[in-house]
């Protein structure tokens, strides 16, 4: 039995949404490589994008991030909602462990309060972008509407 909706209306909201989630990590993640040019991979020193600490290294894993989101989004077939979801889970863990480390030498992405904060908005967002936005038959549809009243 789906525990998430499908065929949800809502479903090229949410995709759009996924989208922007994902050109905002590679807009971001190309500032930080163009901010931090020259700098070591790890640097744990006070460049910022946006706002946001950030070195080399979490500047092209955000690009990867942004890249692997709109990618999927653009391929669609429920591929986005497992890589929106599964990302969604690795950037939480990446955000509470980052922000574990904020104030130690082992903060070697560079994170400040504010990444933090964005990193975990954005994965919320991206899990409710995956939790709403799978696509079914109408013989799925009809199953997950018969849990869901059954209550």
């Amino acid at each position: 039995m789906a525990h998430t909706p499908v065929n949800h209306p809502a479903r090229p909201i949410y995709r759009a949404i996924g989208g922007l989630v994902g050109l905002y990590f590679v807009v971001f993640g190309v500032l930080g490589l163009i901010a931090s040019a020259g700098n070591d991979f790890f640097a744990q020193d006070d460049t910022k994008v946006l706002g946001q600490g950030t070195n080399l290294g979490f500047s092209l894993i955000s690009i990867v991030i942004g890249i692997a989101v709109l990618a999927g989004t653009a391929i669609g077939r429920n591929l986005d909602v497992a890589i929106n979801q599964f990302l969604a889970y690795a950037l939480m863990v990446l955000g509470l462990a980052a922000l574990a480390f904020l104030q130690t030498d082992a903060n070697v992405l560079n994170f400040s309060i504010l990444t933090v904060i964005v990193v975990l908005t954005l994965s919320l967002v991206l899990l409710m972008v995956g939790m709403y936005g799978k696509v079914g038959t109408d013989e799925e549809k009809e199953a997950w509407q018969k849990a869901r009243l059954v209550l």
